[in-house]
């Protein structure tokens, strides 16, 4: 493929709730440009887009995927995004690298969450914004229903551009607003010129009217002729739409099928007469030295280059997917990582298209590509040259909300587990992994249990590691409620020097994070030399509790008296001694176990907020207030019990249609309730029993 000059570059993300046809449309608009020689479907898993094994096994996009083509000298870089709300990473990446976002809705099930979110991520990044109303080849299609819909939830700016003409819940034709075109399609998929139904008359009418009063808000010029009673040239349509959708006044809508690839003309026609170019809308604010600085792009300027995806194949080798904002990419660049303020040195640079892989000499501003072997780069990171050290800014990934303990089938693997998480990492922002030394497990976080799910495919599949999911330990503590004094004493002979050690310690709650240690002892009853062991026998103690046997906290222990033999003692009699005295002890100071506390905030819309409090309230939450949002949304602040919070990420995303999302956070540990304690001491001894 060519290089092309930024004027002649369209970057354009395809987004939408899942199961719209976003890979159907992306399939559909590069087989109508010849990019390739056939049409591939989602469901026999040989689209271009859509080529991960576990894309093809669950014939849903996981992750974002680039497939640049050629219409009309003009070059189009489309970035299919997952739409299940577990994959919303890859969907923030290809909003992040587009200048336009394309919306693909269902023409049966109209505007749904993933709409939504879809809309407001674009809104929120500075997106341009279109709309496909697809599947207008199926019988219970509704095109004006889906339309209403789209009105009622994104406003005025919604103005269509091609409409079908139904009758009997059949596509009869498809009309052209803006150059009066009427077509229809034969059962091979042939377009066909066709005169329109008189009984569309009046009904195509309105929806030019609807056309030209947008138009005609997008300039003054445009408005005085409206008013005037004249019609609007084609050349003053498509100017004013291109101006509307680039000051964000218009949203141009576009129908048809992805399927059968009606109306797919029209839609790449757009992308070059209406949507801006990326010499119009890939310059950025970026930050240097702490203040905002614009770059153009200009291919003239000093390389600036954002990385807006990673993937990280232990057989491909790791990929910076990158779109050039200001300069050009070459083999010889010498650029910074604004992050790590160290040089890069640049391996291949390829032009991606699905699996596909081109390599090419430059990377020009205003397009996209991918940069072979950078081991520093990271998703977010901006490469620069050294003239100009700029830093662009990054997307706001959802944070993990899923925690699973893994287990591994191989205990050789257990080396090896680490590290190919840390690869899967590096090309998924929202993963995150750790080694619980208390719990002794693994545990895996993600979006939701798609995400964890595929995540444990790919461990199978790439690294050859094969592990289960298990719902994670939960960490309690113990304590004890009153003061008590005990005797610890150690005394063992056996030939020889014998062991002797005698302590009177007193033990009794207190505010800490573990053991606090004291000694108040006099006349020399214990010698200070071995006050050390003392403390130290009861650091090891601690870690074993009395009544589950999970690790003792906010304990204060003070030495009070004891005795001492002057050959026998030693520091191993007197740890010994403080061991015993612990576990004489502290069953007679009222020890209970305590249970994690965590701080929670959860954001969802106001007609669910009953049904979340009524759930917090199974879940032996406390609701500690309210407060509404900016996007009607309300924030519901609570304290739960984190043991009760091991599925509620499935609970939330039921409850509020994807809508309602959540953070939680540790704040403290709290008694646990008498009627959960033996259950949690079963527990404690069957773990013991598996360990």
């Amino acid at each position: 493929m060519k290089v092309y000059s930024s004027d002649k570059i369209r970057n354009v993300a395809v987004t939408g709730h899942s199961g719209s046809g976003k890979t159907s449309l992306t399939e559909a608009m590069l087989y109508r440009a010849e990019t390739s020689e056939r049409l591939g479907r989602v469901v026999d898993g040989n689209t271009i887009c859509d080529f991960d094994p576990e894309e093809i096994k669950r014939k849903v996009s996981v992750s974002s995927a680039v497939a640049p083509m050629e219409w009309k000298d003009t070059k189009i870089n489309l970035i299919d995004c997952p739409g299940l709300f577990d994959f919303e990473v890859g969907s923030l990446e290809g909003i992040r690298a587009a200048g336009t976002v394309l919306i693909v809705v269902s023409g049966k099930s109209g505007v749904n969450v993933g709409t939504e979110k879809a809309y407001k991520t674009a809104q929120k990044l500075g997106k341009n914004v279109m709309f496909y109303i697809n599947k207008m080849d199926r019988e219970n299609a509704d095109f004006n229903k889906v339309l209403s819909q789209m009105k009622e939830t994104f406003g005025n700016r919604i103005c269509p551009i091609v409409v079908p003409y139904i009758e009997n819940h059949k596509v009869v034709c498809y009309v052209n607003l803006i150059t009066d075109e009427i077509f229809a399609y034969d059962t091979s998929g042939q377009r066909k010129e066709r005169a329109l139904p008189e009984a569309a008359t009046s009904y195509i009418e309105e929806m030019k009217n609807s056309l030209s009063e947008a138009i005609a808000e997008t300039d003054d010029a445009l408005m005085d002729k409206f008013f005037a009673g004249e019609k609007f040239t084609e050349e003053e349509i498509y100017h004013g739409l291109h101006k509307g959708i680039k000051d964000h006044t218009i949203d141009p809508v576009y129908c048809g099928s992805a399927v059968t690839t009606e109306a797919i003309h029209p839609l790449l026609n757009a992308m070059l007469e209406i949507v801006p170019s990326a010499a119009e809308l890939a310059s950025e604010t970026a930050y240097q030295d702490n203040k905002e600085v614009m770059i153009n792009c200009d291919e003239n300027d000093p390389t600036v280059a954002f990385v807006f995806k990673t993937v990280a194949d232990p057989f491909v080798g790791k990929l910076s997917f990158v779109k050039v904002i200001a300069g050009k990419l070459t083999a010889n660049s010498q650029v910074i990582n604004a992050r790590t303020k160290e040089p890069e040195k640049l391996g291949k640079l390829l032009f991606i298209k699905g699996k596909k892989q081109e390599e090419i000499d430059e990377i020009v501003a205003g397009d996209i590509g991918a940069v072979t072997k950078l081991p520093n780069a990271k998703t977010g990171d901006t490469l620069c040259d050294p003239k100009r050290i700029v830093e662009c800014k990054r997307v706001e990934f959802p944070a993990p909300c899923l925690t699973m303990a893994v287990e591994i089938k191989d205990k050789n693997d257990e080396g090896k587990i680490a590290s190919a998480i840390q690869r899967l990492m590096e090309e998924d922002p929202a993963l995150s992994f750790e080694n619980n030394i208390e719990t002794k497990q693994f545990l895996i976080s993600g979006l939701g249990e798609q995400h964890l799910d595929v995540i444990i495919s790919k461990l199978q599949n790439k690294f050859g590691i094969t592990v289960t999911l298990k719902k994670p330990r939960v960490a309690y503590r113990e304590t004890i409620r009153k003061k008590v004094k005990v005797q610890g004493k150690h005394k063992k002979q056996s030939g020889g020097h014998g062991q002797y050690g005698d302590v009177w310690i007193e033990f009794e709650p207190c505010d800490s994070d573990g053991l606090v240690f004291e000694e108040n002892v006099f006349g020399g009853a214990v010698p200070k030399n071995f006050f050390p062991a003392v403390e130290k026998g009861l650091q090891e103690a601690i870690k074993c509790g009395v009544v589950a046997g999970y690790p003792v906290v906010g304990l204060k222990a003070t030495l009070v008296d004891g005795s001492y033999h002057p050959v026998d003692s030693s520091e191993m009699a007197f740890k010994t001694a403080a061991s015993i005295a612990y576990k004489t002890g502290l069953p007679d100071a009222s020890p209970i176990i305590l249970e994690p506390i965590g701080k929670l905030t959860v954001y969802a819309p106001d007609s669910n907020t009953g049904d979340i409090l009524g759930e917090l309230n199974k879940r032996r939450g406390r609701v500690l207030g309210m407060n509404p949002t900016d996007d009607a949304m309300q924030e519901i602040m609570a304290e739960v019990p984190i043991s009760e919070m091991f599925d509620f990420t499935t609970f939330l995303r039921s409850a509020t249609q994807g809508r309602g999302s959540f953070t939680l956070e540790f704040e403290r540990y709290e008694p646990l309730p008498q009627n959960l304690v033996d259950s949690v001491i079963e527990e404690a001894k069957a773990l013991r029993k598996e360990e």
